[in-house]
């Protein structure tokens, strides 16, 4: 499997509040396949989320390196990290971060427009997007007249809106009910296979973890290998 998104010794540390350094990644190693499912496990506050945001170039690492399909975050300027967080990079999060004001076939528009894909193409690839996660009745509706898990399916399309070659998704079901988070599930769990997109979840949902091709945990900083995730019920 190619490897689309590589992390060698990653290191990230913050000042604390008594002045002090705070380590929260200590050396993170990690491949991710084309059309690969990891997902990432451990407790609050481990460490899971800075690595996401790493991952995806929202925050610089305080040491090692981050590559995607051979190209250095660190290497790069502000610019060419933008240019990859919109075209070659999905985006996730538990919260969905949906603009209320835009119908769900302009929020998944959105992207596209914003890296320069005319208009008509942009919205004929929206109505698919959106149609693929099962809310082609929902195209002109706006956030706050859909579910919760239909916002988060959105976000799903709109992550998906320029074929990014990652998603990192964030705990995307931690605000759904449990018949709307296995429905996302579900989708997450297709999403890889059908767009062979590497996706990359953070989650404590067990469910989804055992959807995934390969578990990690993150344990002192380090990620280290989960055999089996245990599924109650």
């Amino acid at each position: 499997m190619t490897a689309v998104l590589v992390a060698r010794e990653v290191r990230k540390s913050y000042v604390g509040g008594d002045g002090r350094p705070l380590e929260v990644l200590a050396s993170v190693d990690l491949e991710v396949g084309r059309g690969e499912f990891l997902a990432i496990v451990g407790e609050s506050g481990a460490g899971k989320s800075t690595l996401l945001h790493v991952l995806g170039a929202l925050e610089r690492p305080s040491g090692g390196t981050v590559t995607q399909d051979g190209t250095d975050y660190e290497l790069s300027t502000a610019a060419e990290l933008d240019r990859i967080r919109n075209r070659k990079i999905g985006f996730v999060f538990q919260f969905h971060h949906l603009l209320k004001d835009f119908t769900a076939l302009e929020n998944v528009m959105m992207p596209m427009r914003i890296a320069g894909l005319p208009e008509a193409q942009a919205r004929s690839r929206a109505v698919a997007l959106l149609t693929q996660v099962g809310l082609a009745e929902r195209l002109a509706h706006r956030p706050l007249q859909l579910s919760g898990g239909e916002q988060q399916r959105v976000a799903v399309a709109r992550a998906l809106a320029n074929d990014p070659r990652v998603v990192l998704a964030d705990e995307p079901s931690g605000n759904l009910d449990i018949l709307q988070a296995e429905r996302l599930h579900g989708l997450l769990g297709r999403l890889a296979r059908d767009f062979e997109t590497a996706l990359v979840v953070v989650t404590h949902n067990r469910q989804l973890a055992a959807r995934a091709d390969r578990v990690l945990a993150v344990e002192g900083g380090r990620l280290v290998p989960v055999d089996r995730v245990e599924v109650a019920g």
